[in-house]
């Protein structure tokens, strides 16, 4: 299905196009600073891919922007009022906290989670207005529920970004494609009674969550498993979304499947992830879809690795929105519409 399209990643056609409008990635730098520099997550791995990429030949494929925060409205499409007005208070017990972790907690903990949603939420309505592949350079927190976070989630930009596209774009059938090696539980019992929605979750079946929810779709891993076992899933995960024929892909990109990671305990190379990514990204252009980008998890120590695999990530990500944006502007020009 995607295999034809693996070419675009011929060296001619990863030549930066000046005219191409660049790739739109959501970041603040509260998404670093915002947690507490105790903290036992990486933190750094931000800040350090922000850098690396701006610092490549590669660097005008992507346009930063700043996201705004989100509002109270915007959670309250998925989350209970109760849990989303006690986190905004800073009124959260302290089990409620100890679940979600990333402590301790700083000052500016809340702006920061919610500048998080509101740059995913952003991700979403400009692909659903324009088309193509944007992100969000943080995001992808598949283990908050509706009535709580956890696994360093707050609150569950997926979900939300799936009942936003229902409910304001105008989608009727949006797939969430998780390919962290942690099950998207959190994503999957909040969408699990929305008939526009499919799940599919290619995850470690012996990895947190140790009690999984059920996805449309999951497709579990043995640990130990390599780039052979992990690319069948993802291949499989590919002619699920052929059959389903999505308007939207949202795709949980986390990296935590390297086998540096310590939390994955899978064995992919930094060449498997970035074969997952082009099989995805080729699906993408085939079908002329958008689709939002979430980083997801990537923890391996040293922290380059998961630093590299996201740097392949979001370029060729953007390599691939150019392709698909390119193909929408002459599908117009042959039909004499007049692209602006």
């Amino acid at each position: 299905m995607t295999d034809g399209f693996l070419g675009v990643w011929d060296s001619e056609m990863r030549e930066v196009d000046s005219s191409q409008m660049p790739m739109k990635i959501w970041y603040h730098d509260l998404y670093t600073t915002g947690i507490h520099s105790d903290s036992r997550f990486p933190r750094e791995r931000y800040a350090m891919l922000k850098d690396r990429i701006q610092s490549s030949q590669s660097s005008g494929l992507i346009d930063f922007i700043t996201p705004e925060c989100a509002t109270e409205e915007d959670l309250l499409i998925s989350h209970d009022p109760g849990f989303v007005r006690r986190f905004i208070d800073r009124a959260l017990e302290e089990k409620e906290i100890n679940r979600i972790g990333l402590k301790p907690w700083t000052d500016l903990f809340v702006e920061r989670t919610l500048r998080i949603i509101g740059g995913s939420l952003s991700a979403l309505k400009h692909v659903c207005e324009f088309g193509g592949i944007s992100g969000n350079m943080a995001g992808g927190t598949h283990h908050s529920h509706t009535d709580f976070g956890s696994g360093y989630c707050v609150f569950n930009d997926i979900a939300l970004c799936a009942a936003n596209a229902i409910e304001s774009h105008g989608r009727s059938r949006v797939a969430v494609l998780d390919l962290d090696v942690h099950q998207g539980d959190g994503t999957a019992t909040m969408l699990e009674d929305i008939d526009c929605a499919l799940t599919i979750s290619v995850h470690c079946k012996d990895n947190f969550p140790f009690r999984k929810a059920v996805s449309d779709y999951d497709l579990p891993l043995d640990s130990g498993d390599g780039d052979t076992r992990y690319l069948e899933k993802v291949r499989e995960s590919l002619d699920i979304l052929e059959e389903y024929e999505p308007d939207l892909v949202l795709f949980q990109a986390g990296v935590d499947a390297l086998e540096k990671d310590g939390l994955g305990k899978l064995k992919v190379t930094r060449e498997g992830m970035r074969a997952r990514n082009r099989m995805v990204f080729s699906y993408l252009i085939e079908k002329g879809l958008p689709c939002v980008v979430f980083m997801g998890g990537g923890y391996s120590k040293p922290i380059s690795h998961t630093i590299d695999a996201f740097y392949d990530l979001f370029i060729d990500g953007a390599i691939a929105d150019g392709h698909i944006r390119k193909m929408k502007s002459s599908e117009s020009r042959k039909s004499g519409i007049e692209v602006t």
